[in-house]
């Protein structure tokens, strides 16, 4: 939605670098532009190289939050039941800051449980993987990740654990995901 807006910070925002994953400040009165906005983060270039900010800080960038989200809505109530579909629904919204395909639609996601717990609500357990082992963005995918799935009525515990085995590969890259990309 905003793709290619230029910005001048109105004040200091906190972001995390990308690749390495660092958390920064990048300071007021710094000029860039956005190249990505999906799953409620924002990626931005500026003279200190690309970064990702959250939606909550968009008023740095002198932006209001989009207007179908103003109001935030838990991702389902269904009286505490979770379904599987809620959480792959989810993890649809989560997206790598350099790739404009969700995390499911890349293949990054590997298996997705629900556990009922015996003292009522849900745990979601979910591995993961990168397109490349040395991806400093990881943790920060995996907590968006964990994130989204803790929005979902009746989920109380969300563990996002990032693996490595299988390899990731293109070929795990979904129909919808290649045709995003321009790869079909």
């Amino acid at each position: 939605m905003y793709e290619n807006t230029e910005f001048t910070l109105s004040r200091d925002c906190e972001a995390i670098q990308i690749p390495s994953g660092q958390k920064t400040t990048i300071p007021a009165g710094t000029q860039g532009v956005i190249t990505q906005s999906l799953g409620g983060s924002y990626t931005v270039a500026t003279y200190q190289g690309l970064a990702r900010v959250a939606e909550k800080d968009l008023d740095a960038l002198g932006l209001e939050k989009p207007q179908a989200q103003q109001s935030p809505k838990p991702a389902s109530t269904t009286n505490g039941e979770v379904s599987e579909e809620d959480v792959w629904n989810q993890l649809r919204q989560c997206y790598d800051p350099e790739i404009p395909v969700n995390i499911v639609d890349l293949g990054l996601v590997y298996d997705c449980r629900l556990i009922k717990k015996s003292e009522g609500g849900t745990k979601v357990e979910v591995k993961m993987t990168l397109t490349a082992p040395g991806c400093g963005m990881g943790p920060a995918i995996a907590h968006d990740a964990q994130s989204k799935i803790l929005s979902i009525d009746g989920v109380d515990e969300a563990d996002v654990q990032l693996v490595w085995d299988p390899p990731w590969n293109q070929n795990m890259i979904s129909e919808a995901g290649r045709m995003k990309l321009g790869m079909i």
